[in-house]
């Protein structure tokens, strides 16, 4: 059983940071400054193409879906190879607006690089303070939430993955989260629109839905209809209305409707895949594989049966199915972590989960993100000759490289099934001090 919260402990000031001192001013801009550094210099080389040439595509009226030679427009010969935009429509029109207000007024391609995240900027700022209000909510102490803060807005994984990589993540766990605290008040509607948002950014949200069905089912039937039936209406809204609106093919997207489960490696199980073939598509006889999250979530929401009370229930047992979701994917990107990093610090902070699993969530993704690449690929908007260097050089030490980032990979696996059983059995953990 979940144990409730007193609501008489529940402090008077539930303002993120109360008594707001020079200090903390100084934080929140240190971080907003260096996170502005890092999204003009830095950007991942295969993303960022995908998001500037899609806010491209969008704001000149043409379909993000269908893949182009791009290079003149950007005057970089690496947009001629570039892929289709692979995620539902809502950051795809957040990319076209970004467009028309910046490169198409001032075409210099660094400001647009920076533009593009500013939203995620935004959202790991939002995420900050509303991580804060919600340990608050349960009678923290300031000190406690105020590690949360300075966690959140300094975090090296998160900043390198979100404002220096460009992927949105952040985006994705503020609309989660926010639909957490929204279910947990009674805010049916609220919670339903930003969890369809949520999941119309990206998938990696899919795991809320079965953990807020069996919270509402357990309450009243009604409600649950009431609560599914505009998260529908939402995702319509969200995912079809826009190629409607703006008059987009949707054929691309009918005749791969399967890609996200065709293919496998990094962070996840199937991490050797690339090394033992130099390609992510699962071979034919494996594509099971692609599909294991289904079943493994069918298992994991059948463990919820006995109900879940309030909200450490529910930021528990979203943790526990989210982490399921990502350990039986066949494909898991270091970036997706972000999307259950704030959650997991609540709970750490609340004493409902022990700060080694914290640390495990983003220590053992951004040690695997060196051996990965990832980070190199970052100096794409700057300095791409380094970038390209660093990656031949990577390519010299390519079998240490896969084994070493096969044992990290073991590593994250274990570490995530603790993760799993902890917030599944509820062990209490001791208070523990956040360190950024």
């Amino acid at each position: 059983m979940d144990t409730p919260v007193d609501p008489a402990a529940f402090p008077q000031d539930t303002h993120p940071i109360s008594k707001s001192s020079n200090p903390d001013q100084l934080l929140l801009a240190s971080s907003v400054v260096l996170q502005i550094l890092l999204a003009l210099f830095l950007g991942h080389a295969y993303d960022m193409r995908i998001f500037l040439a899609t806010g491209y595509l969008v704001g000149s009226g043409q379909n993000p879906y269908l893949a182009q030679d791009l290079s003149s427009v950007f005057h970089n010969a690496t947009f001629q190879g570039i892929t289709s935009f692979g995620y539902p429509p809502p950051w795809a029109m957040v990319l076209g607006v970004i467009f028309l207000c910046t490169y198409k007024i001032i075409p210099i391609f660094l400001l647009y690089n920076l533009a593009v995240k500013l939203p995620v900027i935004a959202a790991n700022i939002g995420v900050a303070y509303l991580a804060v209000y919600i340990i608050k909510k349960f009678g923290v102490q300031d000190k406690t939430a105020h590690k949360a803060w300075i966690f959140l807005l300094f975090n090296p994984f998160l900043l390198l993955t979100s404002s220096a990589w460009g992927q949105f993540d952040p985006v994705v766990a503020l609309c989660s989260l926010l639909a957490i605290y929204f279910i947990s008040e009674g805010k049916l509607i609220r919670s339903a629109v930003l969890l369809a948002l949520a999941v119309s950014l990206k998938p990696t949200a899919l795991p809320l839905i079965p953990v807020f069905f069996v919270f509402l089912a357990g309450k009243s039937l009604a409600r649950t209809a009431k609560y599914f039936a505009v998260f529908t209406l939402s995702m319509l809204l969200f995912c079809v209305f826009p190629f409607v609106l703006l008059g987009w093919d949707p054929s691309p997207i009918l005749l791969h409707w399967n890609a996200h489960f065709t293919v496998g490696g990094g962070l996840s199980f199937m991490t050797f895949l690339e090394y033992v073939q130099w390609s992510y598509r699962l071979p034919g006889p494996w594509w099971f594989v692609g599909w294991l999250w289904v079943p493994a979530l069918g298992i994991a929401t059948y463990a919820l049966k006995p109900g879940i009370n309030g909200l450490n229930g529910l930021l528990r047992k979203s943790v526990a199915l989210m982490m399921v979701f990502f350990l039986c994917r066949a494909w898991l990107s270091e970036t997706n972590i972000n999307s259950i990093l704030p959650l997991a610090v609540i709970l750490v902070s609340i004493n409902e989960l022990d700060s080694l699993s914290l640390a495990a969530l983003w220590v053992v993704p951004l040690i695997f993100s060196f051996f990965n690449t990832s980070i190199a690929q970052l100096l794409f908007p700057s300095l791409s000759g380094l970038m390209d260097r660093l990656l031949n050089l990577a390519v010299e030490f390519y079998t240490i490289r896969y084994v070493v980032r096969t044992v990290i990979v073991l590593a994250w696996i274990a570490a995530g099934w603790r993760i799993v059983l902890r917030c599944f059995r509820r062990i209490p953990a001791p208070p523990e001090k956040i360190t950024p």
